[in-house]
């Protein structure tokens, strides 16, 4: 008899869990496991890409209400004389523009679950496994909604919680049999936040299929604008721990020094205002490119000279991977996960989180030679992939 899995997450745009769990799906024998699929939010770009196999599950009454108007939601409460749903949102609203962040992420999910909890409906399925795919309303949600002989938590971030989001968090990941961190150091820091897990915390990695991105990376040429320069490409939300602000000087920097090149960025979020304005106040326009998000990102990176990621903190770094195993030179900052896949000198250049140290490893790259071509010979020979990581998987849903 197959096994019943539900896999939770908010959506799939192009983040790495998003790819990460495509992938995942992508590989799974559907001889031995009958899978649902659970979104909060619905027609996102990486959808298509799920397996035929997988029952996408219909999009939850609360959702289809808060992507109401207002006036529309006052309608729909007064037809259908409950109010709760309309009371629910308006208590986030208001708490949200109360509350001050230090992980907007983090702080977001919270007062949306306290908000809200009370009026989403419950899965009336019973599951085998229960997999919230990311921390936060999926983990909330699998925890308080879904009833499963097991449950399964996915970490994919360095996740350093304060006290307050500490005390919220913890009663929910009590209720889970097993933990995921998708590396080494992202499980170290979640074990020095709840150190009473260390029992129940594994290591899986991202899982990519390398025959995949190959694939996929010849579906296109991505660039349109007949730019013949060093093309340098990254990959990320638009949100500060992606490092943006870093990014941006860092460009600035290289067009004073007078080097022919455009760097593009695949991502959109909270901070593509802001990232905009410094754009036009530093005359960027034509050196630093925002290109939104697209559902097939490898031609970007097969066609990309560079790939560089800015950030602060990664669970992982999936996009690196990518760039890795499409044989493109990465330059990267220091981390905290970046020594689980990346050796400083062999298959790209590590530098310190800052726009000088990350402006000079991209000089470095363009201007040594030798150094380009003996990294690219280092990425054609390296491992592919880890598609081994699946086995594990299987291991923690038995």
């Amino acid at each position: 008899m197959k096994k019943k899995l539900l896999f939770v997450i908010e959506s799939l745009e192009c983040a790495g869990s998003e790819k990460s769990l495509v992938t995942l799906l992508s590989l799974l024998d559907y001889s031995k496991f009958s899978v649902d699929l659970m979104l909060f939010a619905h027609g996102t770009l990486l959808e298509k890409l799920v397996p035929k196999q997988v029952n996408i599950l219909k999009t939850l009454q609360y959702t289809k209400f808060s992507n109401l108007n207002i006036k529309e939601a006052l309608l729909y409460s007064v037809r259908n004389a409950d109010f709760r749903m309309l009371s629910s949102r308006i208590k986030y609203s208001l708490l949200i523009r109360k509350e001050k962040y230090k992980d907007e992420n983090v702080q977001k999910a919270r007062i949306y679950w306290q908000s809200v909890s009370d009026v989403i409906e419950s899965n009336p399925e019973s599951y085998d496994v229960a997999i919230s795919y990311s921390q936060g309303i999926p983990t909330f949600y699998v925890a308080d909604k879904i009833k499963a002989k097991k449950k399964i938590a996915w970490v994919n971030t360095s996740y350093k919680l304060d006290e307050k989001e500490k005390k919220f968090q913890k009663k929910f990941y009590d209720c889970y049999n097993k933990i995921v961190a998708v590396s080494s150091s992202a499980k170290e820091i979640l074990l020095e936040t709840f150190p009473n897990y260390s029992d129940k915390v594994k290591v899986i990695y991202d899982i990519n299929n390398p025959k995949f991105i190959y694939d996929m990376s010849i579906l296109g040429d991505g660039y349109d604008d007949k730019f013949d320069g060093i093309r340098i490409l990254t990959i990320g939300r638009l949100a500060e721990g992606k490092g943006y602000d870093i990014a941006l000087e860092a460009c600035k920097k290289l067009r004073e020094k007078g080097i022919n090149f455009r760097w593009y960025a695949l991502g959109k979020g909270p901070l593509k205002e802001e990232i905009e304005s410094y754009i036009k106040e530093n005359d960027l326009v034509k050196d630093f490119i925002l290109l939104g998000v697209e559902s097939n990102p490898y031609p970007y990176i097969r066609n990309a000279d560079i790939y560089v990621q800015t950030s602060r903190f990664e669970g992982f770094g999936l996009a690196i991977a990518e760039a890795r195993m499409l044989n493109i030179p990465v330059v990267t900052t220091r981390f905290d996960a970046v020594n689980n896949q990346m050796i400083d000198g062999k298959n790209g250049i590590v530098v310190n989180i800052n726009s000088e140290d990350v402006s000079q490893g991209i000089q470095k790259l363009i201007n040594d030679d030798k150094l380009r071509e003996n990294i690219v010979k280092y990425l054609q020979l390296e491992k592919k992939g880890n598609i081994e990581e699946l086995e594990k998987f299987y291991e923690i849903v038995e």
